[in-house]
């Protein structure tokens, strides 16, 4: 299993942490089945780690006017709404959670330029909520594909608390090449142009860089 490399300094911490608590209970826990439980209960929070950290092993999408899903998760929120921080027009708002146990990387959506890029400090509410949108920390990227701009935002939830971007304005990007990383439980948001045909409905469980939400 490849380990994504923002999982490095929290993995050796953890590392750290869990093998000094295993220490303390080799040394004054007396009663073999609760010592073994504890170790069980650490090896297991560090394979969480692992997990989370993961890069996926599979084949992602290169296909010319597909917008692909810039994440894992579920599909949450499905609607026509206003876009105020750039476009100040209707859009079509696609959101996805993502889960502790989804891979958090997320993925270009399409080939094309960042016309726009901004970091939001912010809150932590839960990230299904729909005020996390404009709310929590979230970062705002839009992505001109010579056709259409979709604007991506990534947005931190009550347990996420750190977002990781690999873009700036000017970048020319390929479809899922990495646009970043969003640390434990958060959410992406895809803004797509009026009368776009989705492919995906409200429940639809998708995969980062595979699972095609749209047609240009």
């Amino acid at each position: 299993m490849r380990i994504h490399r923002e999982g490095y300094p929290t993995l050796i911490l953890t590392f750290i942490v869990l093998s000094a608590f295993a220490l303390l209970v080799h040394f004054f826990v007396n009663f073999a089945v609760v010592k073994y439980f504890l170790y069980l209960v650490f090896a297991g929070l560090y394979i969480f780690f692992l997990r989370f950290f993961r890069i996926p092993n599979r084949k992602l999408l290169q296909a010319a006017g597909t917008v692909v899903s810039p994440c894992d998760g579920v599909v949450v929120v499905l609607e026509e709404t206003k876009e105020t921080e750039y476009f100040n027009d209707n859009r079509i708002q696609v959101s996805i959670f993502m889960s502790p146990f989804n891979v958090h990387i997320n993925w270009i959506p399409i080939d094309g330029v960042i016309k726009y890029f901004k970091y939001h400090p912010g809150k932590f509410l839960y990230a299904r909520l729909p005020k996390s949108s404009t709310e929590n920390e979230r970062t705002t990227t839009v992505i001109d594909s010579g056709n259409n701009k979709y604007l991506i935002r990534q947005i931190a939830g009550f347990v996420a608390r750190r977002i990781v971007w690999y873009v700036k304005e000017g970048d020319n990007m390929k479809q899922t090449q990495q646009l970043g990383f969003i640390k434990f439980g958060s959410r992406v948001d895809v803004f797509f142009p009026v009368g776009t045909k989705l492919n995906v409905k409200p429940g639809d469980v998708v995969t980062g860089g595979i699972t095609v939400l749209a047609q240009e």
